[in-house]
C-alpha cells in the first residue's frame, strides 16, 4: 500500500495544467461512479490526475492507482476501497480497470457497500469494456474520450488557441471562421501533419517511433484483447490483421462480404464476426444506409477506419479519399452518421456531405437540400463549399 501511495504522489507532483483535454468540462464529476473509456494513449490518466490536483488541495482526500499494478495480484479492488474508507479517503480514481479480472463485480460491490465512496474508473480496452458496461449501466455514468481534434493538436503544438465551434456554425458561417483562422498560421502544413500523427497525444514523446508504437497498440488489441474476450482462433486473428491492411489501402469501401470472404479464404459469417470485433474494439467505423431494426443488416454499408493515424500506421499508401472521409466521420463521431444513396456521409439524417479534393464539384449532390462539398487543400471556402480542416474545430 505504501508503494501505491508513493506512485500516486509522484504522478500527481509531475502533472501539469498546460494542456487539458476537451472532455474535462463535460464530465459531471459529482456522480458516484464514472466510467471513462477511450483508446490507449488519448490522455485519460492525465485527465484524472489533473482533476485530483484541481479539486483536492489535500491529496490525501483522494487516491489514484492503476489496476495493472502488481499490488492487485494479491489484493482486490474491494480491499483497496475498504482501506481508503477507513483512512478517510472518499474519492478513488482507478486507471486501466479492465486489467483486473472481474473488475465489474468488484466495482459493483464497492458502489453498493460504501455509499460515501466516489469512484472514477478508466479503461482502454474498448472491446472488454463494451462487453461488461451494460452490467453497470444503472449505477454508472459513462463517457468516451476521443483522440485529439485538429483544434487540440494546434493547442498542444503551441501554434494557435481556437475556441470549439458547433456544426451549425461551420455550415452557415464557415467563410468567416476559416478566414479568421487561416490568417493565424499555415493551415495545410499543420493539417497534413495532424492526419498522419496528431490524433494520439503520445506523438509528442515518440517522435519517429510514433507509427511503430501505434502499430503495437493495434497488435495488442488484435492478438491479446480479441482472443481473451471473443475466444477467437489464431487463424482468425491473422485474417483480421490482413483485413485491416486491405481496408487501409482501398478507396472508401462499400462492403462486399462475398468479395472479402473470397480474398481471405473464409466464410461470410467469419467476415461479419471480424468486422463486428473490429468495430467494438474501436478500430473501424461502419456506416449503414438510413434504416432501423433488422432491415439495417440487409443494407449496404461503408467501412472507414476510426481515425486517420491508424490508416497511416497500417498502410503507407493509404487512399487519400478514404483518409478524408475517415477524418470527417471521426470528428463527427458524436453525431448520427449514415451512408447516403448519393454523396458520402449523411449527418443526423439532415446534412449531406460530399468529401473530396479542391476541385470537387456539386454534380453528385446537385439539387439536394442541405448538401455541402467538404474540400481538402483549400484555406477558405465559399457558399456550400467548406474546407475539410474546419471539422477539426468541433471539439
Amino acid at each position: 500500500m505504501q508503494r501505491l501511495n508513493a506512485i500516486y504522489l509522484h504522478l500527481l507532483e509531475n502533472t501539469s495544467f498546460g494542456f487539458t483535454r476537451y472532455l474535462y468540462d463535460h464530465i459531471n464529476w459529482n456522480n458516484r461512479l464514472i466510467l471513462l473509456k477511450g483508446p490507449k494513449g488519448v490522455g485519460k490518466t492525465t485527465l484524472l490526475l489533473q482533476h485530483i490536483k484541481r479539486t483536492f488541495p489535500n491529496p490525501n482526500e483522494a487516491f489514484y492507482a492503476s489496476a495493472d499494478n502488481s499490488w492487485f495480484s494479491t489484493h482486490s479492488i474491494v480491499d483497496l476501497a475498504e482501506y481508503l474508507i477507513s483512512h478517510g479517503v472518499t474519492h478513488l480514481f482507478l486507471d486501466e480497470v479492465h486489467k483486473y479480472n472481474g473488475w465489474d463485480r468488484q466495482i459493483k460491490e464497492v458502489y453498493d457497500s460504501y455509499p460515501r465512496m466516489h469512484v472514477v474508473i478508466t479503461g482502454s480496452s474498448m472491446l472488454q469494456l463494451n462487453e461488461t458496461e451494460a452490467d453497470l449501466s444503472r449505477r454508472c455514468r459513462s463517457y468516451t474520450m476521443q483522440g485529439l481534434s485538429f483544434r487540440e493538436y494546434l493547442l498542444l503544438e503551441g501554434v494557435a488557441q481556437v475556441t470549439p465551434v458547433q456544426l451549425e456554425e461551420i455550415l452557415h458561417n464557415h467563410t468567416t471562421i476559416a478566414a479568421r483562422f487561416s490568417n493565424q498560421l499555415p493551415v495545410m502544413k499543420y493539417f497534413e501533419d495532424y492526419l498522419s500523427h496528431g490524433y494520439y497525444p503520445f506523438y509528442k514523446e515518440e517522435g519517429d517511433g510514433f507509427a511503430e508504437r501505434l502499430e503495437n497498440v493495434v497488435n495488442n488489441i488484435i492478438q491479446v484483447e480479441m482472443p481473451s474476450v471473443a475466444k477467437i482462433t489464431y487463424e482468425l486473428v491473422y485474417k483480421i490483421k490482413v483485413l485491416l491492411g486491405i481496408l487501409a489501402g482501398l478507396t472508401p469501401y462499400t462492403l462486399n462480404v462475398s468479395d472479402i470472404a473470397s480474398k481471405l479464404c473464409t466464410s461470410r459469417d467469419s467476415v461479419y464476426k471480424m468486422l463486428e470485433l473490429m468495430q467494438k474494439a474501436g478500430l473501424i467505423r461502419r456506416l449503414y444506409q438510413k434504416s432501423s431494426g433488422m432491415k439495417m443488416l440487409q443494407k449496404p454499408e461503408k467501412i472507414l477506419f476510426d481515425n486517420t493515424n491508424l490508416m497511416h500506421a497500417l498502410s503507407p499508401n493509404a487512399d487519400i479519399g478514404t483518409l478524408r472521409e475517415t477524418f470527417v466521420a471521426n470528428m463527427l463521431a458524436s453525431h448520427k452518421l449514415s451512408m447516403p444513396e448519393k454523396g458520402d456521409i449523411l449527418v443526423d439524417n439532415e446534412y449531406l456531405f460530399e468529401v473530396g479534393g479542391h476541385d470537387k464539384g456539386f454534380r453528385q449532390i446537385a439539387n439536394i437540400s442541405k448538401s455541402y462539398i467538404v474540400v481538402d487543400g483549400i484555406d477558405v471556402g465559399i457558399d456550400n463549399k467548406i474546407p475539410l480542416y474546419l471539422f477539426g474545430l468541433l471539439y
